[in-house]
């Protein structure tokens, strides 16, 4: 295939409908969005697209607790996720839903095929079966110890540690995570891939189109033996009933990777662009998802096998990235390093840390640590120290003296030329998602700019008379070295890049036009392009995590309670009972200790000018000192309670499962004490 006619569809996973964004999702769709850049830089036909994964159980009992229907909360989803796509520039060509017609065509398509062929079996299995809730357990909503590892609270289809799938009747200790109740077992007749048709076909397959360390994985998985693959679930179930099976649904699995698909039609039926062109089994174009390590699975060995089966073509690459620590350690919301793109975003601009994770982006698997002293220190050395000053020391020069006219030639061709002769390696390094090593070689790029203008001083120059030329050229030359340089970084700092153009009066920043220096031309007045990064607005964010972790969950996954922890709803009560008890506001101005309580920390409570003391079982969850001055609600007309330690006149309102996950509730800054709470 030629290189410079490269038709190229890229996608990445599919965030799930019924959670927020946080910075660990980020690294996905910001390492995908540069390499979709660099392509379209480079003057490649290249299209990316995604959707949100809209179906499944979670998704179903989520919509009804909130009161409203899975389509609302899917629809709420997308205006979230897609705001948040926008703010950190991600620029999908299409973004949609795998609820859509085209899925659901698709879908069923592959599915017929795969029958026809005879790759499709049925059989009558024993399922996980909720008895308090009267429902077969989906996968995820069966927890207990892993069969292969024995990791503990690991999901009923695959392991977070090991990576082993499994079905849920064989995890040990297994608990439904809806009730807490041990799961019975129930017979119920489903469908299965027949996925060990493919095995040699998905040998030699995976040998060329996926990364070393992922196929290291992926042949211990097939020494296990390849399973027959379950892609049924009973009824009731949010998403697409399978043809010709009523009350039987396509698991989720089946259809969200066809959403590539899906999303991929949509966009073509608005560009007039051939979608068979791209899919059918001999394309000559190219696809690459881009994916996270735990998924690895479904796309390098079930989406192939599917798309084989049903004659459809297969990926080009699987590209698989590893997850995103913060300071080291898992990414912790009582720490307030669970940070998500929302709060990220009010305190700094995205494209801090879109370099960031370039500069620590490669073509493995390993996981990406956010440390937050480094991630300051190394934006403001590099970008702003170092690119950025390159221009500020230069653009003043040129628009004061010779007003905004560059020289008419180089002053160091060869310096300009070795810094154009870099664009090869630099390309080679983004082409293969060595980003890491992209951003290194730009920046001694800018390292030597920089040690051109210090030895040329032309704030020197400037003074002596007779210099003027020296000082256009010597600036001009800078501002050269700057364009090459940003050219380079537009995959990872689009708006930079925009605004560099906008002061450099350029239209673009094509590849091919890197090399092509800008002689005897005018450049716009230089507005700061970038401001350091203050310690401040890091720990801002930090701060905002912790306030916000009452809503800052991982929605997209089980609730993780034990069956210890979840406690049994109580007996029903009539609305007459509720009403009778008083909810007020309360101010805390003092929190301390209870000597030898385990649990307990006292709180002492303004209610309206009244003064209680209150036991309250939430040290584990905090510190004294953090909770004075806070707002929270309490039960006032609860009857004192005499223990050992004193008299607590009242309870505070808290949540969560337990352990530094305990969240007292905070009214919004308009309330005052004695506020009652309807």
């Amino acid at each position: 295939m030629s290189n410079n006619n490269r038709k190229i569809l890229v996608t990445s996973a599919l965030p799930y409908a019924n959670g927020a964004i946080h910075l660990g999702h980020m690294l996905e769709y910001i390492q995908t969005d540069i390499w979709v850049r660099f392509q379209k830089q480079r003057g490649h036909n290249c299209t990316y697209v995604c959707a949100d994964d809209a179906h499944g159980t979670p998704i179903m009992l989520k919509a009804d607790q909130l009161g409203i229907s899975p389509q609302q909360l899917i629809d709420q989803s997308s205006e979230e996720h897609q705001r948040d796509f926008k703010a950190f520039m991600v620029g999908f060509d299409n973004f949609y839903s795998t609820h859509s017609e085209e899925n659901r065509e698709f879908s069923s398509m592959i599915y017929n095929r795969l029958r026809n062929a005879g790759h499709i079996a049925k059989k009558t299995i024993t399922q996980a079966y909720d008895p308090e809730k009267k429902m077969f357990l989906p996968d995820r909503f069966v927890k207990g110890d892993c069969p292969k590892c024995n990791e503990k609270d690991q999901y009923g289809d695959s392991c977070e540690k090991c990576g082993a799938t499994y079905s849920p009747t064989e995890l040990k200790n297994a608990y439904s995570a809806i009730s807490g109740a041990k799961p019975i077992e129930k017979e119920s007749e489903h469908y299965f891939f027949k996925l060990g048709n493919f095995e040699q076909f998905l040998r030699q397959w995976v040998d060329t189109h996926v990364q070393e360390q992922m196929k290291n994985k992926l042949n211990e998985w097939f020494d296990s033996g390849l399973h027959d693959w379950d892609i049924s679930r009973d009824a009731p179930y949010w998403g697409f009933e399978i043809p010709d099976a009523p009350g039987k649904y396509f698991y989720v699995w089946l259809d969200a990777p066809v959403g590539y698909m899906a999303s991929f039609k949509n966009w073509c039926d608005k560009n007039d662009t051939d979608f068979d062109e791209y899919w059918k089994a001999d394309s000559s174009t190219e696809l690459y998802h881009f994916i996270g390590k735990d998924i690895a699975y479904f796309h390098s060995l079930f989406w192939p096998a599917m798309l084989e089966g049903a004659g459809l073509r297969k990926p080009n690459g699987v590209f698989c990235h590893g997850f995103v620590t913060v300071e080291g350690k898992k990414m912790s919301k009582s720490r307030g390093t669970f940070v998500m793109a929302e709060t990220y975003l009010k305190h700094l601009r995205p494209e801090y840390l879109r370099y960031y994770y370039a500069a620590k982006l490669n073509s493995g698997i390993d996981d990406i640590d956010l440390n937050l002293e480094d991630f300051r220190l190394r934006v403001n050395a590099d970008l702003v120290n170092k690119v950025i000053n390159i221009a500020s020391r230069c653009a003043g020069f040129i628009k004061k003296k010779f007003d905004g006219q560059l020289s008419a030639k180089l002053s160091e061709p060869a310096l300009f030329q070795a810094a154009a002769d870099k664009g090869v390696q630099i390309a080679e390094y983004y082409e293969n998602r060595e980003f890491g090593k992209a951003m290194r070689e730009i920046m001694a790029i800018a390292d030597q700019a920089n040690q051109y203008i210090d030895n040329a001083e032309p704030w020197v120059l400037a003074k002596q008379e007779g210099k003027e030329q020296q000082v256009q050229d010597c600036c001009s030359m800078g501002i050269n070295l700057f364009r090459v340089i940003c050219a380079y970084l537009a995959p990872v700092l689009p708006q930079v890049a925009e605004d560099a153009q906008q002061f450099l009066n350029v239209d673009n920043f094509d590849w091919d036009q890197i090399g092509q220096p800008l002689l005897d031309h005018k450049i716009n007045k230089f507005k700061p392009l970038m401001q350091r990064v203050e310690e401040a607005k890091v720990n801002a964010i930090i701060v905002d995590s912790k306030q916000n972790m009452q809503v800052v969950q991982q929605a997209s996954k089980a609730p993780t309670k034990t069956p210890l922890q979840q406690q049994p709803i109580a007996e029903t009560i009539e609305f007459a009972d509720f009403a009778k008890v008083d909810l007020r506001i309360v101010k805390i101005i003092n929190a301390e200790h209870v000597k030898g309580a385990d649990k307990l920390l006292r709180l002492t409570l303004d209610l309206d000018g009244e003064t209680r003391n209150v036991f309250a079982g939430i040290k584990s969850a905090y510190k004294p000192e953090e909770l004075v001055g806070k707002h929270t609600v309490m039960v006032a007309n609860l009857a004192t309670r005499t223990m050992k330690f004193g008299d607590s006149e009242g309870m505070v309102l808290a949540a969560g499962p337990g352990g530094e996950d305990i969240w007292i509730l905070e009214p919004h800054t308009g309330a005052k004490p004695g506020m009652r709470v309807s």
